[in-house]
């Protein structure tokens, strides 16, 4: 199975919608259902019998397989949004363009346009819930953040394009919260585990080939979820929608409420794939300068793919960032099920099949 396994969790139903329920029609729709995240979530509904719709732009079959209702289209799409919203009851809005690189449009249309329709859809489908997954590195700038909670302001000046759109979007979920659609948003850091497909598969090819170094002096502290953790936080807050008022129209930092020194971490898992931990490394503004070079070089000479290094990267790699999860645990009854200690254990596991 190419998701983590489904643990129990207190949302083992959504309230007002139980499994019987969802069997004779109610659905949960999934945007990005067939990803690293959205399959996890996917997993859990399924796993709690519920009747469960993807979005998304590619086609899975294994989730056709698994009983999963696969609809295939783009999120900028409104006609084709419309219709993965028809007759639902709850939607969890995951799909987005991520990552460190790329023109601003080519963010924006996904994940600014794409919620525009997703709201939409919801208010002529009559949907009650929509969950949305944002990210905690919308409140990023170029300083340390240590335990802040969400009364933290988004920066003055987004660092990427992604955490710009990612932001705006988050913004409208939350303004667009009423009786008819209840909304929240979720803001996960640094999601791992077994299945990863952007992390962990990134750090070990970079450690393998030599390419990975640590930037900064080496103390930075770093929240991070185990992939179970953030899918269950997901169906919790569905729940929380239906029963707690003063859960709906805000955000929430989702975490394994374990922080870790960033290159500890980093070196824990090369130590699972039995490679040498990182001993080099180049000062915070040393990074920075390198990544503004390497973007100009992307730009100038159209290189493909993402640049090995970005100013916008550069920062995240040698700040700390963690954060205050009293909110979710008050206000969604969220707690991390799956330590870091027992996380590291399942993804080695998973690594030694993939060898």
């Amino acid at each position: 199975m190419p998701f983590g396994a489904p643990m129990p969790v207190n949302a083992g139903e959504i309230k007002g919608d139980s499994p019987a329920r969802a069997a004779r029609g109610s659905v949960a729709l999934v945007t990005g259902g067939g990803g690293f995240l959205g399959g996890a979530i996917v997993s859990h509904l399924l796993a709690a019998g519920y009747a469960v719709r993807s979005f998304a732009r590619s086609d899975y079959p294994e989730l056709r397989r698994r009983g999963v209702e696969v609809i295939r289209g783009d999120l900028a799409d409104p006609e084709a949004v419309r219709r993965a919203c028809a007759d639902c009851a709850v939607v969890f809005h995951n799909a987005a363009r991520a990552g460190v690189w790329g023109d601003f449009d080519s963010f924006y249309r996904p994940n600014v346009v794409g919620t525009k329709n997703i709201l939409a859809a919801c208010g002529r489908a009559g949907v009650g819930r929509l969950v949305f997954t944002s990210s905690a590195s919308v409140v990023f700038g170029d300083a340390d953040l240590a335990g802040v909670d969400e009364s933290v302001p988004y920066p003055d000046r987004p660092r990427s394009p992604y955490t710009a759109t990612k932001a705006e979007a988050e913004r409208m979920v939350l303004e667009a919260d009423r009786p008819a659609l209840r909304t929240l948003s979720l803001r996960p850091h640094l999601i791992w585990g077994p299945g990863d497909t952007q992390i962990i598969p990134r750090i070990l090819a970079q450690a393998r080939a030599g390419k990975i170094l640590r930037v900064g002096d080496g103390k930075n502290i770093i929240d991070t979820t185990y992939i179970d953790n953030a899918a269950a936080a997901h169906l919790l807050a569905a729940q929380a929608l239906a029963e707690n008022p003063w859960a709906a129209g805000r955000p929430y930092f989702i975490s394994n409420g374990e922080p870790v020194n960033l290159w500890d971490f980093v070196n824990r898992i090369l130590a699972l794939a039995e490679i040498p931990p990182i001993r080099r490394g180049i000062p915070k503004t040393v990074a920075v300068l390198m990544g503004g070079v390497i973007e100009r070089l992307h730009l100038v000479l159209k290189l493909p793919g993402e640049p090995r290094m970005t100013r916008f990267l550069a920062e995240e790699l040698a700040t700390t960032h963690w954060f205050d999860i009293g909110a979710a645990r008050r206000e969604l009854c969220y707690e991390p099920r799956v330590s870091m200690a027992e996380g590291l254990r399942r993804l080695q596991t998973w690594l030694q099949t993939r060898n």
